[in-house]
C-alpha cells in the first residue's frame, strides 16, 4: 500500500459533496494505491474509516463455513468500501483486496461524520447507496437458495462482463479465478469446471487462461430462466 494522488473529483466522495467541501476532502482525505492480490482492508481489523474507490477493481469477502471464503460482491471506481462497519461495528465483518492495481480514496470516520452533518445531498446518496445494497442482498439470499447452481454461475458471468467490461478482444476486462466464482455463486470449483466444460462445448463462452468471452448472451440468460 502506498500512498497516491486524486483529482478531488471523481470518487463517490467528491462527485456528491458540495464544491466547497472539496477544499476540506483535499486536506483530510488519503489516496492509496494497492497492488493486485493486497488487502485494503481484512475481516477483524479495527474500523477507522471509510474507503472510496477511484481507479480499478475489487472483490469484497468474508470467511465461510470450513475455512472457504464467501464472496460478498465486486466493487468498481465510484464504489464505497467499509460503510456496512459503519454501524455499531468496532471491526470490519468483511475483507476488501485488490483485483488488479486500483487507488481507494480514505477519510476518518470523525470527517465522515462531518462531511454528513455538513453535505445532505452526500448523506441521502449514501442512504440510497444502503438501500440499493440491501436490495441486492436479498435477491443474492433468494438466488441462493431457490435458483440452481447454473444459474447463479451464468448470472455472475453477466454481472462481471456488466461490471468489468471488456477489453480489446471482448474478454471480460478483469480475469477471476475460478475459484472466485465458486466463492462468489455459492458453489466448488469441481461445479464450476463442469459446467465451464459445457458452455465451452457449446460454445456459449471461449476462454484464455483465466480470461472469458461470452459469445452468447441469449443462451447463457437461459440456465438462469430455467
Amino acid at each position: 500500500m502506498q500512498v497516491s494522488k486524486c483529482n478531488i473529483e471523481s470518487c463517490f466522495l467528491c462527485t456528491h459533496c458540495m464544491p466547497e467541501w472539496r477544499d476540506a476532502i483535499s486536506v483530510k482525505k488519503t489516496t492509496y494505491s494497492f497492488k493486485r492480490g493486497e488487502t485494503i482492508f481484512a475481516e477483524g481489523d479495527a474500523v477507522k474509516g471509510i474507503f472510496f474507490i477511484y481507479e480499478g477493481f475489487v472483490k469484497v469477502h468474508k470467511q465461510w463455513v470450513d475455512n472457504k471464503e464467501l464472496i460478498i460482491r465486486f466493487a468498481k471506481a465510484g464504489d464505497v468500501l467499509g460503510h456496512r462497519a459503519l454501524v455499531d461495528n468496532d471491526t470490519y465483518p468483511i475483507s476488501a483486496t485488490a483485483l488488479e492495481d486500483c487507488k481507494a480514496c480514505f477519510i476518518t470516520n470523525d470527517f465522515l461524520e462531518a462531511t454528513f452533518k455538513t453535505n445532505p445531498s452526500f448523506t441521502y446518496k449514501m442512504m440510497q447507496l444502503y438501500a440499493a445494497e440491501l436490495k441486492k442482498a436479498e435477491r443474492r439470499m433468494r438466488n441462493l437458495a431457490h435458483m440452481d447452481v447454473k444459474g447463479r454461475i451464468a448470472e455472475l458471468l453477466l454481472e462481471m462482463q456488466e461490471i468489468f467490461g471488456l477489453n480489446k478482444e471482448k474478454f471480460i476486462a478483469v480475469a477471476i479465478t475460478r475459484q472466485d466464482i465458486a466463492s462468489y455463486a455459492g458453489s466448488t470449483y469441481e461445479t464450476v469446471f463442469k459446467f465451464f466444460t459445457e458452455l465451452l462445448q457449446e460454445k456459449i463462452i471461449s476462454t484464455s487462461g483465466k480470461s472469458i468471452k461470452i459469445n452468447n448472451v441469449k443462451k447463457l440468460k437461459e440456465f438462469i430462466d430455467n
